[in-house]
């Protein structure tokens, strides 16, 4: 797996829907787990709002999945820094399952660092951004995700493909 280990957890039972698969919902709710681990490592999670008083808001998420996942299952997550500048980072987390590493979804995101008491996107001070420069420098060495950069096409633009 690339990128930083981000936390993981057993899927519980109450995740799960009337066809024995792991709801919509909860994939977020994961990727969220993996979102925090990640902003805590960069030094931008929740110590960094309670003293700084900013924070990372999402703008844009694309979930993609790729194998199902029930109950009792053991997932692992591991993110990447795609890039960043002074207001954005730009993330891709994998989630996987244990102990086959099989990548079972995956969730790219951008986030704008933000003046929580003003809702105004703000520079990132000058430490946390060379933090994010440096794990940026580093997993720009590692493969680009398979998937990242993705959108969905329109039923619309697929028929003009035909």
């Amino acid at each position: 797996m690339t990128g930083v280990a981000t936390g993981g957890r057993t899927v519980p039972p109450e995740w799960i829907d009337y066809i024995g698969h792991m709801m919509d919902a909860y994939y977020f709710v994961a990727f969220t787990e993996a979102t925090e681990a990640f902003l805590d490592q960069l030094g931008l999670g929740e110590r960094y709002r309670a003293g700084r008083g900013c924070g990372l808001y999402t703008v844009e998420s694309h979930l993609c999945f790729a194998r199902s996942v029930r109950a009792g299952a053991v997932l692992t997550y591991h993110s990447q820094l795609l890039g960043c500048d002074d207001k954005r980072l730009h993330v891709f987390h994998r989630m996987a399952a244990a102990p086959s590493g099989d990548v079972v979804a995956t969730n790219e995101l951008m986030f704008l660092h933000v003046d929580i008491a003003t809702e105004r996107v703000v520079p990132m001070p000058a430490e946390r951004r060379a933090a994010a420069d440096r794990l940026a420098a580093a997993h720009a060495a590692l493969p680009a995700p398979a998937g990242a950069g993705r959108s969905i096409r329109s039923l619309r633009s697929l028929r003009s493909v035909e």
